[in-house]
């Protein structure tokens, strides 16, 4: 290429670098805001000089003088123009939280979290500005267990009406409503609440995860629904289970056969698992006879280590390492299983007799033995159909012990031992409890006669009907007035089969006569003995009559009152007397999913004088019932019938119960009580009051369900309790509305930028920022009483922070505290004052927390303890880095590709790496954070106004591996926190460097606080794991730096652009020749 057209590339180089840096340049890199104070609404915290005799809150110092920071350390300004989300390691918690409006531009949602005293875990979404949000994410993870609660209060306002937010939010009218999934308020999972904007869930578990909607209506177009995603992070215990490969299982686990150790753990995020035979870690391709793989169907559940054609030295320990990597702070779970010669899955047998035949009281001892297995089987005992054990029985190995049996107790037992080898081995016995139940008997006219009475000169039977176990025992006898009946030509006895449960005996006269008349009594028995005989008596005679059922009069239409007791009943006639069954009746027409269950819970209840009680009777009781004859113990005749209708009246029942409702003076409001139900419906009155006051009273019309109450203009005299009662004759119904001018509860920004600073060695300043809750909804807020106490001391100092002119809706406030001494903790109160008085107050705890690295002057970091430096992986990427060393590095699917070592060639160093095996996609990045960084305090107190070659410079340095076909790139970025935070490129490389470690270095210059960023994306396949070691920060520039095509930027500032455009140049020219 000619010179002539490389000067054209540099003319074009240089315009465009201009054009693209020009933009950049803002108000905050001017010479003079480096040392101008924080705008906007802020302050510096000065209390009040105390008595000569009185300490000062902290005990050691005389006063709180406030001080100016210097420029480099000085807080960002008071207004805010965005909410950076950032993860807080308080909670656990991830909140991606943005929303687009129509010119693209993104506006934050500020996520804060913390820990009150009570540990309760509270989450605020503050809304900045006027936009319409989406809340797509939330990640939580029980950090201190499962019993926790999360908050989640999220303002409403109109989709197609953003400006109009702050109206639709002060709309006392509108309705919020949080929904589970895709279904209503009823699949709220445990103790989640619905209450107005705010959801709670307490104690929640690992089920309540998902997605949760939030819908507001007001009346006006169509509702708003916003959702958000909760995720609850856990790690079970793993387990290890073994099998042989079908077709091939033994008794032993001998030479010459397939094993699989399958490792599964529950979890969520989806468990990374890591196997180990002995210390030596497995990892596929590093032993020929071993395999590690997931199968198809169950990807990320489980983790299967196959050992191909056992070996000798395949006899050994195994362990499954379980890690969601340290998310959360949730730590690595292991299991272990010794592998041998014996090992085998678990047989055994039963030391009993089957079935077991007992006698009620008498105790029982079913006794299980394993008869193989290695390792040593566990036994346990369980029932079928989930029954329980009896609480009273006693464990002792396989041995249950039941020291009392009853009857209840009979039933099927069933003893299963297991030791994760092969199938659990299982075998069950019967339990037969000797015993007679359920005594009965019915009367059954002459079949061939269209007459239910008992006449002379016809047939008549009498059945007797008894349970029994075991049923083959069972046995029958009749007396006549006390004598033993055998069966003849007139007297019929027949029993049932023995094997037919319950047992039946009847007993059929034939051409009755006067002297048939008498007590008949049915006899039943075990054959060998050990429970009680059951004897029943029949009277036959000419008052023997089937039952008339009748209702008293006035009794079939009953009226009560919620909470009554009532009788309902039912008039009974007939010798001997049946019993009644009550049961209640559909409504025609209606239909109803499930049948009516009557007031215990049962589809029918039994009642042996005609009388059902009702205690304490409520709304969901009202409706038919049904009585009737029942067959047993009496004729075995057509039901007799009667119905009778319940009507349970109550009172009107209404909503809201009970609201809040903050208004300024002057304004004119309106207070609506709306009726739910109520019985009776008719002549329905409602009367209004502010306290003790009659405001309004009046009747509701069959077109109204709702009773309304307009404050044109709002006085002192109009704050207080209004109530609205909605009368009927059972009682009435009450809604109540606080009304009140009391300011809303500021909220706490936990993301401000450089909140923490010193000036001298002793104290500490805080930057204080804060929003205000609903600012239009009450009068103007005039101040703020500020509060502050240390920590373990009682005494509060007090301040007010005037306000002048109105607080808008998402404005950031700032308040400096000054002289606070190191290392102590401070407790800070917040209250708004309006001239209705203080409003609800907010806390907060300031702890002193020491920068990584205040004034750096070195840095070095291998990644050889857990803690990574203090290096964190970034939470907006695709996926994370690793941290391995190449003796534990799983390489299963990519053999040809990451280190062999550390850059010491040590296997047992440890080193950082990006894993591009399934289920990375091309171009997926993964960073990695380092420490935050403060400038040296020399060189930070220069002026901002002085050339690049004035800002500290530091050489950043660090050994990479990129070997593999499928590299993609690895890129360093200078991260620098100012008011915003910015990225900058000083790094870059891309495609396969050959298998060996390189070094890296880089000139980089700061001007404010700064991290420094490591991406590494993944190209087109699997053969692309890049690694990083050994990263140092030193003072002063790089030496010696290695020939690469490394770039040292400094940052875009318009007075030295030339000298970027010029570096950029001469790297474009190098590259070229």
């Amino acid at each position: 290429m000619s010179s002539s057209s490389n000067g054209f590339i540099i003319i074009i180089i240089v315009i465009v670098m201009i054009i693209m840096v020009q933009p950049a340049v803002s108000p905050s890199q001017q010479p003079a805001a480096a040392t101008a104070p924080p705008t906007g609404r802020s302050a510096s915290y000065r209390p009040q000089q105390p008595a000569a005799a009185t300490a000062p809150p902290t005990g050691r110092s005389a006063s709180y003088r406030p001080q100016q920071p210097a420029a480099a350390t000085a807080p960002p300004t008071g207004r805010s123009a965005s909410y950076r989300p950032q993860r807080s390691t308080a909670g656990c918690i991830l909140l991606s939280l943005n929303s687009s409006v129509q010119n693209h531009t993104k506006h934050h949602l500020q996520a804060v979290v913390s820990h009150d005293e009570d540990r309760v875990l509270k989450i605020w979404i503050i809304w900045i500005l006027r936009a319409q949000i989406q809340i797509p994410h939330l990640k939580l993870s029980p950090r201190h267990g499962l019993d926790q609660w999360i908050q989640v209060v999220s303002s409403v306002w109109p989709i197609s009406a953003p400006d109009s937010a702050a109206d639709s939010i002060n709309d006392s009218s509108s309705e919020v409503r949080w929904t589970k999934t895709a279904g209503g308020a009823s699949d709220r999972q445990g103790d989640s609440t619905l209450l107005n904007e705010t959801l709670k869930i307490e104690n929640i578990n690992r089920h309540q995860g998902g997605r949760y909607y939030c819908k507001a209506e007001n009346g006006l177009g169509s509702p708003a629904i916003r959702s958000i995603r909760v995720d609850v992070y856990y790690l079970d215990d793993p387990v290890i289970t073994v099998h042989q490969s079908v077709g091939e299982a033994k008794e032993q686990f001998y030479f010459e056969r397939t094993v699989f150790l399958r490792c599964v753990a529950n979890s969520n995020p989806p468990v990374h698992y890591t196997w180990r035979r002995g210390r030596e870690a497995l990892s596929q391709g590093s032993d020929s006879g071993v395999e590690i793989y997931e199968p198809f169907f169950t990807q990320g559940e489980t983790k299967i280590l196959k050992l191909k054609n056992l070996r000798p030295q395949d006899y050994a320990e195994y362990t499954c390492i379980a890690s969601v990597r340290n998310v959360c702070g949730i730590g690595d779970k292991s299991a272990h299983f010794h592998l041998n010669n014996r090992t085998a899955p678990p047989s055994i047998k039963l030391l009993l007799d089957d079935p077991l035949v007992v006698n009620p009281g008498e105790a029982i001892t079913l006794a299980c033995v394993a008869s193989g297995g290695d390792p040593p089987p566990t036994l346990t005992w369980t029932r079928p159909g989930g029954e329980e054990i009896p609480r009273r029985s006693v464990f002792n190995g396989g041995t249950l012990t039941v020291p009392t049996v009853t009857v209840e107790d009979g039933g099927a037992y069933s003893c299963m031992a297991s030791n994760n080898v092969g199938n659990p081995a299982k075998k069950t016995t019967t339990i037969l409890v000797r015993g007679l139940r359920k005594g009965r008997f019915w009367i059954t006219p002459d079949p061939y006669h269209n007459d239910d009475n008992i006449q002379i000169g016809r047939e008549v039977k009498i059945s007797c009907q008894v349970e029994a176990t075991p049923p083959e025992e069972l046995q029958f006898s009749w007396l006549k007035n006390g004598r033993p009946l055998r069966s003849s030509e007139r007297m019929v006895i027949t029993h049932t089969d023995t094997e037919v449960s319950p047992g039946t005996t009847n007993l059929d006269i034939i051409d009755l006569k006067f002297t048939d008349f008498g007590t008949y009594t049915c006899v039943a028995s075990l054959r060998n003995g050990g429970s009680p005989e059951i004897s029943i008596d029949v009277n036959i005679s000419s008052t023997t009559v089937p039952p008339e059922l009748t209702v008293p009069r006035g009794r079939s239409h009953l009226i009560a009152q919620e909470g009554d007791t009532v009788d309902l009943q039912c008039l009974v006639s007939g010798k001997p007397k049946p019993i009644i069954l009550w049961s209640r009746v559909e409504e025609s027409g209606s239909a109803a999913a499930a049948p009516l269950l009557m007031p215990d819970g049962s589809a029918e209840m039994e009642s042996y004088d005609g009388v059902l009680r009702i205690n304490n009777v409520t709304r969901e009781m009202s409706g038919t019932y049904r009585c009737q004859t029942s067959q047993y113990n009496g004729f075995n005749v057509k039901p007799r019938e009667a119905l009778i209708q319940l009507v349970v009246q109550f009172p009107p029942v209404v909503e809201p119960v009970y609201t809040e409702i903050r208004q300024a003076l002057g304004r004119a409001f309106s207070l609506t009580c709306r009726l739910l139900r109520a019985h009776p419906a008719r002549l329905l009155r409602y009367e209004w009051k502010l306290g003790s006051r009659l405001l309004t009273v009046g009747q509701f019309s069959d077109q109204r369900d709702d009773t309304n109450y307009l404050v044109r203009a709002l006085n002192r005299e109009g704050y207080g309790e209004y109530t609205c009662d909605i009368t009927n004759e059972a009682g009435a119904g009450r809604c109540t509305f606080l009304v009140t001018g009391k300011a809303y509860a500021p909220e706490f920004y936990y993301d401000t930028y450089s909140a923490l600073w010193q000036n001298r060695p002793r104290v500490y300043s805080f930057k204080l920022q804060w929003t205000q809750m609903e600012p239009n909804a009450v009068d103007r807020i005039l101040a703020y009483r500020l509060g502050i106490r240390q920590m373990g001391q009682s005494r509060w100092w007090e301040q007010e922070i005037p306000m002048e002119g109105n607080i808008q809706k998402g404005e950031l406030l700032t308040y400096n505290l000054t002289e606070l001494i190191k290392p102590e903790s401070y407790l800070v109160r917040l209250t708004p004052i309006t001239r209705y008085g203080e409003g609800d107050a907010t806390e907060r705890i300031i702890t002193y927390s020491a920068p990584v690295n205040p004034h750096l002057r070195e840095f070095q970091c291998g990644f050889e303890d857990e803690a990574m430096c203090l290096f964190s992986q970034d939470k907006s990427d695709e996926f994370d880095w690793t941290r391995h060393s190449a003796a534990t590095r799983d390489t299963k699917y990519t053999p040809n590709t990451g280190p062999s070592s550390d850059h010491t060639g040590s296997k047992q160093g440890f080193y950082m790496y990006i894993e591009t095996s399934r289920p990375r996609l091309d171009r997926d990045k993964a960073r990695l954070l380092s420490p935050t960084f403060n400038m040296n305090s020399k060189s930070s107190s220069s002026s901002s106004s002085s050339s690049v070659t004035n800002n500290p410079t530091y050489c950043f340095a660090f050994y990479y591996h990129m070997y593999g076909k499928h590299i993609g790139a690895l890129n360093v970025y200078l991260r620098q926190k100012g008011p915003t935070v910015t990225d900058t490129s000083v790094w870059s490389l891309t495609g396969n460097q050959g298998d060996r470690w390189r070094q890296a270095k880089v000139n980089i210059h700061p001007t404010a606080a700064f991290q420094m960023v490591m991406e590494g994306v993944r190209g087109a396949g699997i053969e692309g794991d890049i690694a990083i070691d050994d990263v140092t920060i030193e003072e002063g520039e790089c030496k010696d730096p290695p020939p690469n095509n490394l770039r040292s930027l400094a940052p875009p500032s318009s007075p030295h652009i030339w000298q970027l455009c010029v570096t950029l140049s001469l790297a474009l020219i190098g590259q070229q020749r």
